[in-house]
């Protein structure tokens, strides 16, 4: 409870002082006003509403609904570096937004059809990896073949680039990029609700969770109806990896990393506990990623998924090393 209260202070503490940040400098007082006192700054009121806030819950839910996706993952392959990134369930969701956004399909400019192009990437990627599942009993060879799914994927969005026209190829790159500012204040209501339910979801997989961390065998001895908590998983993940991809663009390694701090954080495999942390860690992360970005915008811009990367590559490696 402790660490869940601090969490939940550092969560809330640097999304306000995240409000404050961009090319408009907003005082704490400003925000307050904003959120509060309309009528006495209706011009704090109006960045807030149209452009902090969005982009600010956007960075909470994408690090929460990551996270979230990337603790499903590792429970079910049992694998402390299992997650959407490794897995290529990003890439899956990445390839057919690259696939609708370049090869002049009638949903370009639908925000509807982008979310269905990812949603459908993400979840065919998942059926892959599962299906291998059955076959491979290695779960080092199992994230082979999600490192070779990625790289294929890659390869062939690197072959629709070099057929794409220049215009499109622009919107892609600038999305493959990664940004918490595409989702609109108009946009904001389904996204949240999306990743909100695919959270939720999470909670109805809690016991079988819970079990599956004992395997599969002993799982099933105890009750737990395997395939459909597996079918289950995997829709959940491509819920949430698909839409937040469509929306943020790839944002790598926060599904992999959150997860295994987490764990060794609260030392426990009760995983509505695990939950509760992954969400508030992962929301915490991307908004310091956030803040980090704003704080050098007048210098550099920096990618956020670039700056996942470089805060995550280092932290695999150290779990890499620890565990094994």
């Amino acid at each position: 409870m402790l660490r869940t209260g601090v969490l939940i202070l550092l969560v809330m503490s640097f999304f306000v002082i995240d409000l404050t940040l961009g090319s408009v400098q907003l005082g704490l007082s400003d925000v307050f006003d904003g959120l509060f006192a309309y009528d006495k700054n209706p011009e704090a009121q109006m960045v807030l509403s149209n452009f902090r806030l969005p982009r600010v819950i956007t960075a909470f839910l994408a690090g929460a609904g990551l996270s979230v996706a990337g603790l499903l993952m590792q429970t079910l392959f049992q694998n402390p570096l299992a997650g959407p990134y490794v897995l290529g369930i990003n890439s899956g969701a990445s390839m057919m937004v690259a696939i609708s956004t370049m090869l002049g399909f009638s949903v370009i400019g639908s925000d509807v059809g982008l979310v269905m192009s990812a949603l459908v990437g993400a979840l065919g990627a998942g059926l892959f990896i599962l299906f291998c599942s059955i076959y491979v009993r290695s779960k080092i060879s199992l994230l082979l073949i999600g490192v070779m799914f990625g790289s294929f994927a890659g390869a062939l969005v690197n072959v629709i680039q070099s057929y794409s026209n220049p215009d499109d190829l622009k919107v892609f790159m600038l999305w493959s990029f990664g940004s918490l500012q595409n989702v609109s204040n108009d946009q904001i209501g389904i996204f949240t609700l999306i990743v909100l339910l695919g959270i939720l979801l999470t909670v109805l997989v809690v016991k079988p969770l819970d079990l599956l961390v004992l395997g599969e065998h002993q799982a099933s001895i105890l009750g737990v109806k395997i395939k459909r908590v597996r079918l289950l998983i995997i829709f959940i993940t491509a819920i949430l990896v698909g839409t937040i991809t469509a929306f943020c663009g790839p944002i790598a390694f926060v599904g992999l990393i959150i997860p295994n701090i987490v764990k060794m954080l609260y030392h426990t495999n009760n995983h509505l506990q695990l939950l509760i942390g992954v969400v508030l860690c992962g929301g915490f992360l991307v908004i310091l990623c956030d803040i980090v970005m704003q704080l050098f915008i007048d210098t550099i811009h920096l990618p956020l998924n670039a700056l996942t990367a470089i805060v995550g590559a280092p932290v695999v490696v150290w779990i890499i090393i620890r565990r094994f």
